[in-house]
């Protein structure tokens, strides 16, 4: 038996429908017509990506300095500048400016439950 790598990921959050609009509306990703209880997935490739509410027994409050903390959330885009500007004028707050490295263009935001959120451009 072998593991052939990740196949699905999701964030818990406090708030679903916020959540959900803010990847739909500042990222543009689209909802799945189908999902389990208490989540919603995009159509996202090579992996599907959903916001959750959270499992019982956990506190999203309580992590510190933020939800995720240790764990490096990496998505595709293919227009990271348009991206950052966008969130920008959105007024999203951003934990690293724009640079150029081995995947592209490359930033990272803060979404509204506090995840750090890195973008790339490099296919």
């Amino acid at each position: 038996m072998t593991v052939t790598g990740p196949d699905f990921f999701s964030l818990q959050v406090r708030d679903l429908d916020r959540a959900a609009a803010f990847y739909e509306t500042h990222l543009g990703l689209t909802r799945l017509p189908v999902a389990p209880p208490h989540a919603v997935v995009f159509g996202t490739k090579t992996i599907p990506f959903a916001v959750r509410e959270p499992v019982p027994g956990t506190d999203l409050d309580a992590i510190t300095p933020r939800p995720g903390s240790g764990v490096a959330l990496w998505l595709h885009a293919d227009d990271t500048q348009a991206l950052h500007d966008r969130l920008v004028d959105a007024g999203v707050t951003i934990l690293t400016e724009p640079f150029d490295g081995p995947f592209g263009r490359t930033f990272t935001f803060a979404d509204p439950d506090g995840y750090a959120i890195t973008l790339h451009d490099k296919a």
